[in-house]
């Protein structure tokens, strides 16, 4: 595979192609995405919740997003890479938004950013394009505005709520984002969406019809063991294994069984000859 680019997403589209995302944040989980041909990181502001344990997204902060971004920029060869804008670091002021998605350009290393919102950014998302910043859309279920929505709601449950996501992922296109991001939207809804544009979908709990899917790696693989959400497919039991590995390791060092003097170093190794 190589270098996937902003036309990679757009021809997929042209040629009913999928597009496959996972959101990861540090190097070696980056790195495997990268080498199994994944086509683009979202380095997610659920960051916050999967790496440092808040109950949402809210407290991810720009030296955060960087910070994990430059760890995945370091992995990665050939996936795109999205840094995603965190909660406040865009909605202040157009000054704002523009230096802080140019320091995940800059400084970070992305390709593109990421940020929530349709009709009310899109004029943010044009002036970010108009200055060399690629960007993909978020609508539907928007993690940050998990206060005003009252927590976590599929979108799209009516006609009305489907148009209303249409017009934004219409000017979200109008603007010159190269992807959206269908987050939580009946699978109806999704399929009308990503009829409407000509720029790919990426859905996430958003059913079959996108151009594309993203998940959170630690949650296809299984990481947290007690945690299971209806829209993500489990593609193995990592967290499991890991448990499993560190009660082993536990017994052994108890029981004294490791280390053994295969893996211990001895004199004789540095004796010359």
């Amino acid at each position: 595979m190589s270098k996937v680019t902003i036309r990679t997403f757009i021809n997929k589209k042209k040629k009913g192609e999928k597009l496959v995302l996972v959101s990861t944040y540090d190097f070696p989980t980056a790195k495997l995405a990268d080498e199994a041909g994944i086509h683009g990181i979202i380095v997610g502001d659920s960051a916050a919740m999967v790496v440092a344990g808040y109950s949402n997204t809210l407290p991810a902060t720009m030296e955060m997003m960087l910070y994990h971004t430059m760890a995945v920029r370091r992995a990665v060869k050939k996936a795109m890479v999205i840094g995603d804008m965190p909660f406040m670091s865009y909605q202040a002021s157009k000054e704002e938004a523009l230096r802080n998605a140019g320091r995940f350009i800059k400084e970070a290393g992305a390709d593109a950013v990421k940020l929530e919102g349709g009709e009310e950014v899109a004029e943010l998302v044009a002036e970010m394009v108009r200055y060399g910043i690629p960007v993909m859309g978020h609508i539907g279920l928007t993690p940050q505005k998990i206060n005003y929505f009252g927590g976590y709601r599929v979108q799209g449950r009516s006609e009305e709520e489907i148009e209303e996501l249409v017009r934004s992922a219409k000017a979200l296109e109008e603007a010159g984002a190269f992807s959206i991001v269908l987050e939580c939207i009946t699978l109806e809804g999704a399929k009308r969406i990503t009829e409407s544009v000509d720029i790919p979908t990426i859905g996430i709990g958003a059913g079959p019809h996108t151009d594309g899917q993203v998940l959170i790696l630690h949650d296809l693989i299984g990481i947290f063991r007690e945690m299971k959400t209806r829209f993500v497919k489990r593609y193995c039991e990592a967290g499991e294994l890991i448990f499993k590995a560190l009660q082993d390791f536990k017994r052994e060092t108890e029981e004294g069984t490791f280390p053994d003097r295969s893996h211990s170093y001895t004199l004789d190794e540095f004796k010359k000859t």
